[in-house]
């Protein structure tokens, strides 16, 4: 049973590591897209900082990626920016690409 008992605390293991990896990875990737989301509504860098934490707070109203698409968004067309759901779409995707190579890289 020994072996058993090993093998189920292993694979609890590697959930709840690749669950942390996957929450960090989220986080970092909101905290990227708020950046270059601040940088074309050409916010100060105190400006960028709150404005980065709050795109990472929003992810937590709902479950999915919606909720800060329509925050990225909303501000973007506020600001007069010329974009649409499909660009932040492609830029989330890029920054998750992005966050997961740099969260791997400090490993």
């Amino acid at each position: 049973m020994t072996t058993f008992d090993d093998r189920e605390r292993a694979f609890e293991t590697k959930f709840a590591h690749d669950e942390e990896m996957q929450f960090r990875i989220v986080a970092r990737r909101n905290r990227l897209a708020g950046q270059w989301a601040a940088g074309l509504m050409g916010l100060t860098a105190e400006e960028t900082d709150a404005y980065y934490k709050a795109v990472v707070q929003a992810d937590f109203e709902e479950s999915g990626d919606d909720d800060v698409i329509r925050k990225l968004l909303s501000d973007l067309l506020a600001a007069n920016v010329e974009i649409d759901e499909a660009k932040v779409r492609a830029q989330l995707a890029d920054c998750t690409v992005e966050a997961r190579r740099q969260l791997l890289e400090v490993k």
